[in-house]
């Protein structure tokens, strides 16, 4: 994602960028546009977001490189998937329609959250931690602690997308920007659970950030130990626009768009969903204790 300045006063050039794509992206995983439906139309996402029709063209491009909407001249927008998720629990009435905003939004109705992310960045886990903020300010919900941790890609360490298809100075860009956008999220996430506590909506709100030596092959939530999802990254060919405008060919992976799998801890030991999530929380520990700084 990026921006290049061009658009009205007001676009706040990459930021602005940045904002539009952020919340269309979190709008088509949680199904707020629904599959085969049509997005709004250009001149009303630009009165939306109060932002030039350049920015909205350019924001509707970058998605439909990633495969979320297919756009044609004079026909609007549509939009082609949405975030997949499945759950293996057979009596769970949400069985194969569960998406990640519910299941966060249940994990902060109980007194204490506890919340451990594996991820490649921030971006969605960000969207939906503003969401839950929103209604603990609004008083819909009253948790008294929340912890987060969360596990990144070491910065140092090089990874195999995104990249450039045959130019290394793109490459480079590229894992620059990766790591531009980890930072604005983590640093937005870091900042509504502070402000949470210290305006005494929580009483105690704690996140804590660890990198490790590890390419993320997978996406991994698991919410109060009794509950997980989890899901392979995609790697797809798409065309990403720098900040200067450039638009590059690279390797990329989808997270937003990445089938989950949700399983959950039930009284039986044994279960598969029981063995799912005591396995992946016992992972999860041991490279937060061992590999992980």
């Amino acid at each position: 994602m990026g921006g290049n300045g061009e658009g009205r006063a007001g676009d706040g050039g990459g930021r602005a960028f940045f904002h539009v794509s952020e919340t269309l992206r979190s709008r088509l995983a949680d199904g707020t546009y629904r599959v085969g439906g049509m997005l709004p139309t250009q001149r009303e996402l630009a009165a939306e977001f109060r932002v030039s029709r350049d920015t909205v063209q350019r924001v509707l491009r970058e998605l439909a490189s990633e495969g979320w909407i297919e756009s044609r001249q004079g026909s609007g927008s549509r939009v082609l998937k949405t975030q997949r998720i499945h759950s293996s629990v057979a009596t769970d009435a949400r069985k194969g329609r569960v998406t990640l905003g519910p299941l966060i939004g249940e994990a902060f109705e109980r007194p204490e959250v506890d919340l451990d992310v594996y991820t490649l960045t921030s971006e969605s886990l960000d969207t939906h931690i503003r969401v839950q903020a929103e209604r603990i300010r609004a008083g819909s919900i009253a948790p008294q602690r929340i912890k987060l941790r969360m596990l990144l890609p070491d910065e140092s360490l090089p990874l195999p997308y995104p990249r450039a298809m045959g130019d290394a100075e793109e490459s480079l860009l590229l894992a620059k920007r990766l790591q531009a956008i980890t930072r604005r999220h983590t640093e937005s996430l870091r900042g509504v659970l502070r402000a949470l506590q210290a305006e005494r909506y929580v009483p105690t709100a704690d996140i804590e950030i660890r990198h490790v030596p590890l390419t993320p092959a997978f996406k991994l939530y698991l919410f109060n130990g009794v509950e997980a999802l989890h899901g392979p990254y995609e790697v797809i060919e798409r065309r990403i626009i720098l900040d200067d405008g450039r638009e590059v060919d690279a390797l990329d992976v989808l997270g937003l768009g990445a089938t989950l799998m949700h399983h959950v801890r039930d009284e039986d030991g044994n279960s598969q969903g029981s063995v799912f999530v005591g396995s992946m929380q016992s992972w999860f520990d041991s490279v937060w204790s061992r590999l992980a700084q």
